[in-house]
């Protein structure tokens, strides 16, 4: 998990950033120094459950996620939480009226609202497959890119990839948990309407997961960031952070 401090003592906001599936928190690492001259507080990415460092869960739910992250988080915080993707529907499920997380605000970015019966079904059959090996670090890379959205973003030999990958007995394979896939599909009306937080739904332009008329779908801000896709807080960290602008 990144934590990182700054601003002056008080009650300033934390920014919790989430990954999303397959990725870990090391993925916000370039946005240290976005972070350092835009964002007031503290800020923390921590890996979500089966992810990079974080133990598995016995079986995976977006509030079992959200209930695995609420430990590490201080009860005297003032939290934003900027999710992308999987890690928007956590930060939703976090802002819930019945998890008491101090929540002030959640952003949910690229976060796939509509699932059809066969992505549903290939999902469930990721999550079914036993572990992968791989020979060397650059073949597991690769998978692990693959995997996470990132290929065509970040080269394997990225420092970000590092967390994604486990080497033992000198053989890799990825650090997920294959059972995260098993997760299913969000709730997103239910909720929407668990908190009473500000939400802004947001999406790249080219985001092949969400349309802007299915996010508008909710009743919420809806963001559209022109140019890019899906893992628009990788192509342009500083675009992203734009849209934190009211909650700081």
């Amino acid at each position: 998990m990144v934590d990182e401090s700054g601003g002056h003592a008080g009650r300033r906001p934390v920014l919790l950033l989430l990954h999303g599936m397959g990725a870990t928190g090391d993925v916000w690492l370039p946005w240290a120094p976005y972070l350092e001259q835009h964002w007031p507080g503290r800020w923390l990415a921590p890996d979500l459950a089966g992810h990079g460092w974080a133990s598995p869960l016995p079986s995976y739910s977006f509030a079992g996620f959200a209930e695995r992250i609420a430990p590490t988080l201080a009860p005297d915080d003032r939290l934003v939480v900027l999710g992308h993707s999987l890690g928007g529907v956590v930060g939703l499920a976090l802002a819930a009226r019945d998890a008491g997380m101090p929540v002030d605000a959640v952003v949910g970015l690229g976060i796939k609202a509509l699932w059809s019966p066969g992505e549903l079904e290939r999902a469930a059959e990721l999550a079914a497959r036993p572990v992968s090996w791989f020979a060397s670090r650059t073949e597991a890379a690769r998978r692990y890119l693959r995997v996470s959205g990132l290929a065509g973003l970040l080269p394997p030999d990225h420092p970000v990839v590092d967390a994604g990958l486990r080497q033992v007995d000198g053989r890799w394979r990825l650090a997920m948990d294959p059972n995260a896939f098993a997760v299913g599909e969000p709730d997103l009306t239910g909720l929407l309407t668990a908190t009473d937080v500000p939400v802004l739904l947001a999406r790249g332009e080219h985001d092949p997961m969400v349309t802007d008329a299915q996010l508008k779908e909710y009743g919420v801000p809806v963001a559209t960031l022109p140019g890019l896709g899906h893992n628009a807080h990788v192509e342009n960290p500083a675009a992203v952070l734009a849209l934190l602008d009211a909650y700081r």
